[in-house]
């Protein structure tokens, strides 16, 4: 969102396959598998599909401006192999987590996919100052209840920043009418949206004549979604071995400070580093916490990592 939400929007990111999806073509051997990637490289045309839709509202494919752009994104999208294959990697990963949130919000499944044109499923930061998956701005996380300051910075907790996410989305889609809408309003704002409408005397973001990011961005996520459940129809070949998978973790309550988490990870057969990426909200090698508030500490399972 422009004023709120600031993505880190890069031109043709791919997005990612539902956690439904499973490994494509799994051979049977790791030899036949390593001989079809050294098959003849093509690039071919695409076919677009008779039928696509966001969150179940369809997309008027009958309208040939809506139809080029469309097709603009599925073929930007179709042809960045090495970053859709680490997609699908992360949302092996990292869907399971998103998705159960999501729906028990009400929010459609597909905003997931949102949050992979946002940041790749990656902790990044924008250069308006966004972070974390969901890429919310410092001011949007306090207004939602998120803590922020040089301790702990929860945009980059990936349960509590959904969270956040969701509750705005219902906002903009009870403001604006649409999920679509709602979903374009991410980018550029519910103000910026709600404006546009009314200027140019519409009601549909595909009737909208938008700048470059928003008017794209809709398109990208609908892209993501063909490209990523129809995987060898678009040339794409994993086995299940190939995903990334989460490491399971047991809850740790703190409520006093802590002068050095190198040593409390040691305290757990872990290293600073292993400490870090399973707490990527935990900003400093320290938490002060002044106020003894209760934070929840996530420790992985004994076996997955190498001490």
């Amino acid at each position: 969102m422009k004023h709120i939400y600031k993505g880190l929007m890069f031109a043709g990111l791919l997005g990612v396959v539902a956690l439904s999806i499973n490994a494509v073509g799994d051979p049977e051997t790791d030899e036949s598998f390593e001989k079809k990637q050294f098959n003849d490289y093509n690039v071919y045309a695409l076919q677009m599909p008779e039928q696509l839709d966001f969150a179940g509202e369809e997309l008027p494919l009958h309208d040939p401006d809506v139809h080029e752009r469309m097709d603009r994104e599925l073929l930007v999208n179709t042809y960045w192999q090495s970053n859709a294959l680490l997609l699908f990697k992360r949302a092996h990963k990292y869907f399971p987590i998103i998705e159960p949130i999501l729906a028990k919000h009400g929010i459609p499944d597909d905003f997931k996919y949102l949050a992979v044109i946002e940041s790749g499923l990656t902790n990044a930061v924008s250069p308006a100052g966004a972070r974390g998956v969901w890429q919310i701005m410092k001011g949007t996380a306090k207004d939602f209840g998120l803590e922020v300051n040089d301790n702990v910075d929860e945009r980059y907790n990936l349960e509590k920043s959904t969270e956040v996410a969701c509750e705005y989305l219902k906002k903009s889609k009870a403001q604006l009418g649409s999920w679509t809408l709602a979903a374009a309003a991410y980018n550029a704002g519910n103000r910026g949206v709600s404006s546009r409408l009314e200027a140019q005397k519409v009601d549909d973001y595909y009737d909208l004549l938008l700048g470059e990011e928003t008017g794209r961005y809709v398109f990208r996520i609908i892209a993501l979604k063909e490209i990523l459940n129809s995987p060898l129809k678009y040339g794409f070949n994993f086995r299940d071995k190939d995903l990334y998978t989460y490491v399971p973790t047991y809850t740790v309550k703190v409520d006093t400070a802590v002068t050095d988490f190198a040593d409390f990870a040691q305290k757990f057969d872990i290293n600073y580093k292993i400490l870090k990426i399973h707490n990527p909200w935990l900003r400093e090698s320290f938490l002060n916490n002044s106020s003894r508030k209760l934070y929840e500490i996530e420790i992985p399972k004994a076996g997955f990592y190498k001490n």
